[in-house]
């Protein structure tokens, strides 16, 4: 059953419904002081509909920025979308409620020219610029505005979604290039902490720490110098295929002492290295050259070969 006070509103479709709506219901209690605050527009809470958040936004005295006047605003936003994978749509049935008091009723709002609405990355919120007129809501006849006192609501019905199943993306990279990374390691001798780590570098667009065990560690405690590769990167659904080698420098020959390996990197603080990498005694060697005036330099090399990113 039609309004005539919205017949003047093509492409919209209105009729009277018994039932609530199923989502979100907002009781607003003193609307009139609403309306006439500076408030521009108020925000709902945040709910959960198919799966996703969601928000209504209400403008009491029209959308100002869609130059609307004399009519009330509505729209429902979609929130909290940042963990939702790239590429996203969603296409929804849309209906918004008002509650006839008088009638214990609902007059329902719907698109009549498409019967559902597309959200994605660049459009997160549909709705009505005129919902109401304000002379219709507030005429004591329509039942809309009672006690100063409204209800309104929506209910959101999912028909179409791109796949939230989990998946993942490996880029293999062709022609990649090895980046170093050299530290200098000074008063060996008074390194009394289990691990010291070099400060953050880049190599494939990722971050690198290295991390050496003076006294070493695992099966090279007391006996050997331990140094690892360690992963820095922040965002834990990240994996990278790396192959990496790892130099103690020969300071007086250039015999450095090197370890070489490919491995996945798959979390932040993953280490992947040699427990056993030098033997305290060659490292002490005057004649190896590692250990130079209490100091020591230490080098990785990184090529990042593929990465694994999450649909």
């Amino acid at each position: 059953m039609a309004n005539p006070a919205f017949d003047d509103l093509q492409g919209v479709e209105r009729r009277v419904s018994a039932a609530p709506p199923a989502q979100y219901v907002v009781k607003i209690q003193s609307y009139s002081s609403l309306s006439k605050d500076t408030m521009d527009k108020y925000e709902s809470g945040v709910f959960q509909a198919g799966g996703y958040k969601w928000k209504l936004v209400l403008y009491p005295n029209g959308n100002k920025r869609k130059d609307v006047n004399e009519h009330v605003s509505l729209y429902l936003s979609m929130v909290e979308t940042s963990s939702l994978p790239a590429g996203w749509e969603v296409h929804a049935l849309v209906r918004f409620f008002l509650r006839d008091q008088e009638k214990n009723n609902y007059l329902l709002i719907q698109d009549a020219t498409r019967k559902e609405w597309h959200f994605d990355g660049m459009k997160l919120e549909c709705g009505f610029d005129q919902f109401i007129p304000l002379k219709t809501l507030n005429d004591a006849r329509s039942g809309y505005l009672v006690d100063d006192t409204c209800v309104l609501g929506v209910e959101v019905s999912i028909t179409w979604e791109t796949s939230t199943g989990q998946g993942e993306n490996l880029l293999m990279i062709k022609d990649a290039i090895s980046q170093k990374h050299v530290w200098k390691v000074d008063n060996f001798s008074k390194l009394d902490k289990e691990f010291y780590d070099s400060k953050v570098f880049i190599a494939g667009n990722q971050k690198w720490k290295i991390r050496l065990y003076p006294d070493g560690w695992g099966s090279g405690l007391g006996s050997f110098v331990s140094l690892f590769l360690v992963s820095a990167n922040e965002d834990p659904r990240t994996k990278v295929f790396a192959g990496y080698a790892l130099r103690v420098k020969d300071q007086l020959q250039g015999n450095n002492d090197v370890g070489n390996a490919n491995n996945w990197f798959n979390t932040s603080g993953l280490v992947r290295g040699w427990a056993r990498f030098t033997s305290h005694t060659d490292f002490r060697n005057p004649n190896k050259g590692y250990l130079v005036k209490d100091t020591c330099v230490l080098e990785a090399e990184v090529t990042v070969h593929g990465l694994v990113n999450d649909l």
